[in-house]
């Protein structure tokens, strides 16, 4: 998981991440109460994304916060719209009313993906320091349960 992000990372654009990853901080933040996470693998068994939904503060206590990764090289497959189908039905078992996704504003197929799942833009962020002197705009959307 930490090499595909990684990958995503140093290309840039998409994230904002802007530091690399390690496995232990991905299995912190998988061990984060509440957090709930999904993969997606081939037929191969070889990871092709994940997802994950947690909470976050500065949410409303009944509104997750969503991160997708899709591998480089297999957006526009699916593995997206199956990630979403699986994170949303488990944010309603957790009791979760609405899963907000803050996007980079400059990141179309970001904004693409989650207004295509049903997503509605409801804030904006301008001037926002990612870090290493690179300023973007953020998107906030969301999705009611």
């Amino acid at each position: 998981m930490a090499e595909m992000l990684n990958a995503i990372i140093a290309r840039g654009g998409t994230t904002a991440l802007t530091n690399a990853v390690t496995p232990g901080t991905l299995a912190h933040w998988m061990a984060t109460p509440g957090a709930i996470w999904h993969l997606a693998e081939n037929d191969r068994g070889a990871l092709q994304g994940f997802q994950w939904v947690e909470p976050k503060s500065g949410l409303p206590a009944d509104m997750l916060d969503i991160a997708t990764f899709t591998r480089i090289g297999a957006t526009g497959l699916g593995i997206g719209s199956a990630l979403f189908e699986r994170t949303k039905d488990a944010a309603k078992e957790q009791g979760a009313r609405a899963i907000n996704a803050t996007i980079r504003a400059d990141n179309q197929g970001g904004l693409t993906y989650y207004q295509s799942r049903g997503f509605e833009p409801y804030a904006r962020q301008d001037n926002v320091n990612l870090g290493g002197g690179l300023i973007v705009g953020r998107v906030m959307m969301r999705y009611e349960l």
